[in-house]
């Protein structure tokens, strides 16, 4: 998230940071290319400085290669020796001096609906003149595209001013049916601008003093002076029901149209929605603010620094149209954000105007030290207890024990569960580094509450202190199973891989604010959305999560051992035994299935509402996936020429199907007429080398289920389960690298489409707008 600079103050004068790179670092991410091009006319005027050196040390360049051509032509030269035989009529007038020294005329111009603002260079006929004519065309450029954005979103921003305040005028009548249903006004219904002030304060005062009736005070109101009817319900539909399996079974199979009940648990759900609209409605507006003020500044630095270079003096000049200009001069922001904290803080904190502007004014995010110190710590403690269990697997030759076997077989894939989730989160770690090096704004993407984004240290954090827990814990069994001297209590070691997994699952759930909550919670929401597929409407958070499951489908078979080990009592004697019948390899095989189906069932749910058409052809590439591990879990279990065939043949189509897929429609790549061949035509990386080497990384990697066809045996060091964690690490890894390229995919789309805020639900829709 970027910073919203205070307001009337420069960016941060106690930064060292060079304004090209503190501009850049304040861009809202999505509105970059509306933003003023800072570095490119900072190139072009050093090519203006470079030319001026030259000149001055006597070997000026004879002619200019492709010189841009002049703004008007031989008309704009007429005009510019028509003014200056004009400024040298009148020597009288002291201010002649400073017109003999101007030497840009700036004016708007009116073309159809739009104001654009043009410079006239007067000095485009002395040498390197041109190329400050250049200059200036493109300065009046990226102005007017500054001016022309900026307008278009204030516009944006009055329309849904409008909106909200008609939510207001629900939300306040349903507030006074509720709380005195006795009372019935037939007063003029309510219409309000939130940038009305006037009308704002009516709207306080009105409230005020219902609530004082309210709390028992024998005065009462006159209905003369009830500024809302109750009317206004009339013509509205409350949308506050929310969604879960049952409403969206009864929604599929019931169309009849249940009655509006107004009941108090609707004026909560109201309530809260419309005041989340407005925290986001403010958001918005600091944003267009922000805009506003760093176009300004960039637009100043540009100027002093033409002047600097050309010793001239038309900063002034230009500045002087900047300010009188609509992005200065307008005061509809401004206006909105007074009027939109005057009744958050009314009807949303109680009249409590440090709290209602602390819920709007949300503090920019900042690293800890102690993050980064616990971090370190527990990565040099998982360093110290790896090179500790390697050493004693050497010294003590385990490789070639008679117990090898039995331990591969049995606890190895207890503990290789934290191995997955651990590699699984520092490849997303490296996803967040370099997600915000580059800023995609996954933040936003992921919706995910202001400021409770976890950065990488944090998921570092977490994911080393995993990884010591799970460290210790195989270095502990390790011991004991050396340990003539505790034979006995064998039962106790064996636990150790259950305790640990009751440990994470009761952090995972843990109500306390404690280890992110926030966080947590919004991991278990996006997983009961999930399993709940496709009774859920789905977001980009739910199908990114069912994506990392398909990833790890090794984890929740691992997790069925877990079950029938324990359940079982299979730990007491180190065998699993009961874990090899027909119906724990059936439910191996539904196990597997159950992540694809949860990618499809979200597939058809997004085709049945009309999102996107081409998820009809999504679904059919899971359900090919479905398939290929049907065919290759038969093939492992019961083997055969014939499986063996179906297995190869499916897992071939699975394969194109999936690959295709992730470079053409996830990545959005393989663009044969893009600017940037086979690629697409916006790239946030610099080198478009690293986009064909992620392209052969992703293929290969997908090939990693041929090691089930074609029968690798296992070695002296590598035993069948350590190559089926092999496998499974490689497609995690895999599914590390596709999260980089598909979240800049969705990045470069919200860019595209200037799309910096999510959408939030309103809790009412009006029936009949002409009666509002």
């Amino acid at each position: 998230m970027f910073i919203i600079p205070p307001e009337s103050s420069p960016l941060n004068p106690h930064r060292t940071m060079k304004f090209g790179k503190e501009f850049a670092s304040q861009m809202v991410p999505e509105w970059q290319a509306a933003y003023m091009n800072y570095n490119h006319l900072k190139i072009l005027v050093k090519e203006i400085s470079i030319f001026r050196r030259l000149q001055q040390n006597g070997s000026p360049p004879s002619s200019q290669a492709n010189p841009p051509p002049p703004l008007q032509g031989s008309s704009m030269k007429k005009k510019v020796s028509l003014h200056r035989a004009f400024s040298g009529l009148t020597n009288s007038n002291p201010d002649n001096k400073d017109k003999e020294d101007e030497v840009i005329l700036v004016s708007a111009m009116h073309q159809s609906s739009e104001e654009n603002y043009q410079t006239i260079f007067l000095r485009s006929s002395e040498d390197g003149g041109e190329a400050e004519l250049h200059f200036f065309r493109r300065l009046d450029d990226e102005f007017n595209k500054v001016i022309n954005f900026y307008k278009a979103k204030v516009g944006e921003m009055v329309n849904e001013a409008d909106e909200l305040s008609k939510q207001m005028n629900a939300l306040i009548a349903l507030r006074m049916k509720l709380e005195d249903p006795a009372f019935c006004s037939s007063s003029p219904v309510f219409s309000s601008r939130l940038f009305d002030e006037e009308q704002i304060r009516e709207v306080i005062r009105e409230t005020k003093m219902h609530s004082k009736r309210r709390t028992g005070s024998d005065h009462r109101i006159d209905k003369e002076h009830e500024m809302v009817s109750l009317g206004v319900l009339n013509h509205v539909k409350i949308n506050v029901a929310s969604e879960s399996p049952i409403s969206s079974l009864k929604h599929a199979f019931s169309s009849s149209k249940s009655g509006v009940s107004f009941s108090k648990r609707e004026l909560r759900d109201a309530e809260r929605k419309l005041k989340q609209a407005f925290i986001e409605f403010h958001q918005k507006l600091r944003y267009l603010k922000s805009y506003s003020f760093l176009n300004r500044l960039a637009f100043s630095k540009i100027m002093k620094k033409y002047d600097k270079v050309t010793s001239r003096n038309a900063s002034k000049a230009y500045l002087e149209m900047v300010e009188k200009s609509y992005l200065t001069q307008s005061n509809e922001v401004a206006k909105l954000v007074e009027s939109v904290e005057a009744v958050f803080i009314e009807h949303f904190s109680n009249g409590n105007r440090s709290q209602g502007l602390k819920m709007l004014r949300l503090k920019a995010k900042t690293d800890k030290h102690r993050i980064t110190f616990f971090m370190g710590c527990f990565v040099g403690c998982s360093l110290a207890l790896v090179v500790a269990i390697v050493l004693i697997t050497h010294a003590r030759k385990l490789l070639k024990s008679d117990g090898r076997d039995q331990y591969m077989t049995n606890v190895f894939p207890l503990y290789s569960v934290f191995g997955y989730l651990v590699l699984h989160m520092l490849m997303y770690a490296g996803n967040v580094y370099y997600w915000k090096r580059f800023r995609i704004n996954y933040s936003f993407i992921f919706g995910f509450k202001p400021n409770t984004e976890l950065g990488f240290r944090e998921i570092l954090l977490i994911s080393s202190a995993l990884s010591v827990l799970a460290l210790a814990a195989v270095l502990s069994n390790l011991e004991m199973d050396m340990d003539e001297s505790i034979k006995s209590f064998r039962t106790v070691t064996e636990l150790l891989p259950l305790g640990l997994v009751i440990v994470v699952l009761l952090i995972a759930v843990c109500p306390f604010n404690i280890v992110y909550r926030t966080n947590r919670f919004f991991l278990i929401t996006c997983l009961w959305h999930c399993i709940c597929a496709p009774l859920y409407k789905v977001t980009l958070p739910d199908f990114f999560l069912a994506d990392q499951l398909t990833s790890q489908v090794q984890l929740l078979r691992n997790l069925q051992f877990y079950i029938c080990y324990y359940g079982w009592g299979d730990y007491k004697k180190r065998e699993s035994t009961r874990c090899q019948g027909a119906l724990y390899n059936n439910v191996y095989l539904v196990i597997a299935i159950i992540p694809y189906w949860i990618r499809c069932a979200q597939c058809l749910r997004r085709l049945f509402e009309g999102e996107d058409s081409s998820q009809g052809v999504n679904a059919l590439k899971y359900l090919s996936t479905v398939a290929s591990v049907i065919t290759r879990t038969f093939y492992a279990q019961k083997k055969g020429l014939t499986l063996k065939i179906m297995a190869a043949s499916t897992s071939t189509v699975a394969t194109v199907f999936n690959t295709y897929w992730d470079l053409v429609c996830d990545w959005g790549l393989i663009r044969r007429n893009s600017k940037n061949p086979w690629l697409r035509d916006r790239l946030l990386l610099p080198h478009r080398s690293i986009y064909f080497l992620a392209m052969v990384v992703n293929v290969i990697l997908r090939l990693a289920w041929m090691q089930t066809v074609l029968d690798f045996h296992e070695g002296p060091f590598l035993h069948r389960t350590a190559l089926t964690a092999m496998v499974a690490s490689l497609e995690i890894i895999r599914r590390g690298v596709w999260n980089f390229f598909r979240l800049e995919n969705e990045h470069l789309n919200n860019v595209g489409k200037y799309r910096a805020f999510k959408s939030v639900p309103l809790p009412f829709s009006y029936e009949n707008h002409k009666d509002v």
